[in-house]
């Protein structure tokens, strides 16, 4: 057999389901033998029960989020062999993990595109989704967390909150998502609860909500003690081979260590008087029934407030486990129904709108050679079938979808319908793309839409919620870009086939032409983004092709205000076309609008145009902020005041534009330049041996020391350096530490460069040096 047909073969085991439901009660003292039946039929994947639709209180939709290496992969692993939907234990490093199934995954050992699983516990369906933990992938966690309910982020224990953990926690907060801390790596010998906890609480602005207590330290570390039971679960792993599905549970009595019993009794006081400080509804319960013995309280009851307190947000259940040592994955998959919300617990206007018509929103697209463009759609209201005409209100256009499938990583299960509250897998839609809104028809759009304009609360609220339109997916700006070539000139059309593929799949990735030269160029958020780009062109699609060097995409403003004014008058065949523009320029703050252009209009102009013409206003603005006057990069930060424009019977919408767009260059000219450069935040780990080394490599890279902290037996040095400078700072590093260094890096702000810098970097482009 072909190596191609042996992966194959693999991925099909790996991926077929346990028939045995009762594997998922593992809480008991006695080992029982369990006959494990496989079957390579693809209907085998999923369990035959309930599988396509289960009660919407009983689904869950969460993702896995983190830093780095912090062990999101390996604990989806867990999760999918405990619930009895793999045959093994994956491991990364072996590169056989079920959500980590792309050859540069498996080659680098880290996730590059979000993979998602479906599968059931105790009950319970969990759509779940495995995100990235690079910087350049940040785009992966956004588009998951955008359609999500709840999350789960896993932390290092060692290390506590690190960079990317910052990045992806205000993700989840931005579109208010309740989530569940898992204190992961509990068997390092620099594990450490208490730093874990108060990283949390100072960096993340939390208020972690500890439910479990470890047993033993580093090698030693056996289990957890469960706050709200008083109940020790022990992992006796007899071997390295075992897999920790079989696990003791006992409650705690005298005969226990008494230093843990004090622990664990000062631990569960601190919860008990943390959750009434925080549930009113918990407090006055305490109060009433329980003020004269608060341990009496029942653990239910507990139970139920710190799941009250999560929903609302107030605080963030924290456990704890080794998940590549398999032991406390259980409880956590247990916390993921019990403290994390089901989608009827999320209220999201749509659904009220909709009612029982469709509507869904395409969050991610994927290239399959056989089946054609892949759709994962999360559906909020009705149901979906294969064979149903579906509209996008986006492309004003209608698609017919031809199959319909649950995801399961590579690997997915046909099935006959889906209902509100899923996360589906669609065949045949050939031009939705991300943050599309998808509908059953136009006539259930314009239902739903006169529905928000008769909701007494919609009314106030913005145009985005009254257009019934879900809002999409925020993509971030590219930092770096790069040209790109084929072998030769018949290969052109191929890469730019195989570009717009990858367009469509990867938002952040973003292509154009230079109008001078002709190139195609490729702009990326990183270094890893764009190889990661090519080495998929020549693996995938077979085209060898040649990249130009890295560039750093600057950004531009202007430093003074400025006013200016042009007059168009063209004839184009019989038809004159007169208009006249006042305009004024400004610099603004970058904090007051977050660096992004704002155009307003005068009160009176407001008045005075027409909708066709206000839009020709805009569109010229825009496309002047889109390249700037010095070097033509983007604009930042100008604010543009509208004060007159005055616009002749018969004048067409695209030479008030264009009148526009003219007139914004003279007023940015006069307004001067200036180039804004991408600065990074970076956090190096390094030992004290090799910290004086990468301190003085940093100051030569222009990098500005903000903080060393002692984290054990190491440094943690955070700073700020130019992108510009850390071009192949890897290698570098590796070198000066002996490989002993680890570092992340994560866009910090644009900001101006010195005179000196500029004009090196204005020659530099020109074509002086």
């Amino acid at each position: 057999m072909s190596l191609r047909g042996l992966q194959t073969f693999s991925r099909m085991i790996r991926g077929r389901r346990l028939f045995a439901a009762g594997l998922q009660c593992c809480r008991c003292r006695l080992s029982c033998h369990v006959k494990r039946h496989y079957s390579l039929l693809p209907d085998d994947v999923k369990s035959l029960r309930a599988l396509v639709n289960p009660e919407v209180s009983r689904i869950r939709n969460i993702g896995i989020m983190a830093h780095i290496d912090a062990g999101k992969t390996t604990t989806t692993e867990r999760m999918l062999y405990y619930a009895g939907y793999t045959r093994a234990l994956g491991d990364v490093d072996d590169g056989d993990t079920v959500t980590d199934f792309m050859a540069q995954e498996r080659e680098r050992g880290i996730t590059i595109q979000s993979a998602a699983v479906t599968f059931d516990w105790k009950s319970h369906r969990i759509n779940l989704i495995d995100t990235p933990g690079h910087v350049d992938f940040t785009l992966e966690v956004e588009r998951a967390l955008r359609v999500l309910d709840g999350a789960v982020a896993v932390f290092d224990a060692s290390a506590g909150v690190e960079a990317q953990t910052l990045t992806v926690w205000r993700q989840a907060e931005k579109h208010h998502i309740p989530c569940v801390c898992f204190l992961n790596k509990m068997d390092k010998p620099a594990a450490n609860l208490s730093f874990c906890i108060e990283s949390i609480r100072q960096k993340l602005k939390a208020n972690p909500v500890l439910l479990q207590i470890p047993v033993g330290s580093g090698k030693n570390f056996t289990g957890v003690v469960d706050l709200l039971t008083s109940q020790k679960l022990m992992w006796k792993m007899k071997s390295m081979r075992d897999d920790g599905r079989v696990f003791e549970v006992k409650a705690l009595d005298r005969s226990d260590d008494p230093d843990l019993l004090q622990v664990v009794s000062d631990a569960r006081t601190a919860l008990i008087e943390q959750v009434a400080d925080l549930d009113d509804e918990f407090a006055e319960l305490l109060l009433t029934d329980f003020s004269e013995n608060f341990d009496a309280i029942p653990s239910n009851k507990l139970q139920e407030a710190v799941r009250r307190v999560t929903l609302a947000r107030k605080g963030v259940p924290v456990l704890c486990g080794s998940s590549l040592r398999n032991k406390g994955v259980q409880p956590l998959l247990d916390a993921i129904p019990a403290y994390l919300p089901a989608p009827n617990e999320r209220h999201h206007d749509v659904v009220r709108w909709y009612k029982d018509d469709l509507c869904a929103l395409a969050f991610k697209v994927l290239h399959d050679k056989q089946r054609g463009p892949l759709v994962f759609l999360r559906i909020y209201s009705g149901t979906l079938k294969p064979q149903m005409a579906l509209h996008n209100i986006n492309r004003n256009s209608t698609e017919r979808m031809s199959r319909l499938l649950v995801p399961f990583a590579d690997q997915h299960v046909e099935i006959p319908s889906m209902t509100a509250g899923n996360i589906a897998l669609t065949v045949g839609l050939k031009q939705t793309v991300t943050g599309d809104t998808i509908v059953s028809s136009k006539a259930s759009a314009a239902a739903a839409a006169r529905r928000a304009q008769n909701d007494s609360e919609a009314g106030k609220r913005s145009r985005e919620c009254a257009s019934v339109i879900l809002s999409g997916v925020e993509v971030p700006d590219p930092v770096f870009f790069c040209t790109i070539e084929p072998p030769s000139m018949s290969k052109q059309a191929d890469l730019e086939s195989v570009l717009n593929c990858l367009q469509r799949e990867d938002p952040s990735l973003k292509v154009r032409v230079d109008p001078d030269s002709g190139q195609t160029i490729l702009c990326g958020m990183g270094e890893l983004h764009i190889e990661i780009i090519h080495d998929r062109i020549r693996r995938e699609h077979g085209i060898e092709t040649h990249l130009g060097p890295l560039q750093v995409a600057y950004r531009e403003t202007i430093l003074h205000e400025a006013s200016a004014s042009d007059t168009l008058d063209r004839t184009v065949g019989e038809r004159r076309h007169v208009v006249t523009v006042e305009l004024a320029v400004r610099p603004v703050d970058v904090a007051s609008v977050g660096g992004s252009c704002e155009l307003a209009f005068t009160e009176e102009l407001e008045g005075q145009l027409s909708a066709e013409m206000k839009e020709a206003v805009e569109n010229g603005v825009h496309s002047s902020f889109l390249q700037g006057p010095l070097l033509g990069y983007p604009l930042q930060s100008v604010s543009t005041l509208m004060q007159r424009v005055t616009i002749e019977p018969g004048t067409s919408p695209a030479m008030v534009s264009a009148c526009v767009s003219r007139c914004m260059l003279k007023a940015l000219r006069l307004a001067g330049g200036q180039v804004l450069e991408p600065v990074m935040l970076l956090e190096v780990t390094v030992g004290d041996d090799h910290l004086s080394s990468v301190l003085g490599d940093l100051a030569q890279r222009r990098g500005t020391v903000r903080d060393i902290q002692s984290r054990h037996d190491n440094k943690v040095l955070l700073a700020t350096v130019p992108l510009a400078e850390m071009m192949g700072y890897s290698t570098v590093l590796r070198t000066l530490t002996s490989g002993n260094a680890t570092f992340s890096l994560e866009l910090d702000t644009y900001e101006a460069m010195n005179p000196q810098e500029q004009n090196t970097l204005l020659k530099r482009l020109s074509g002086l040096l």
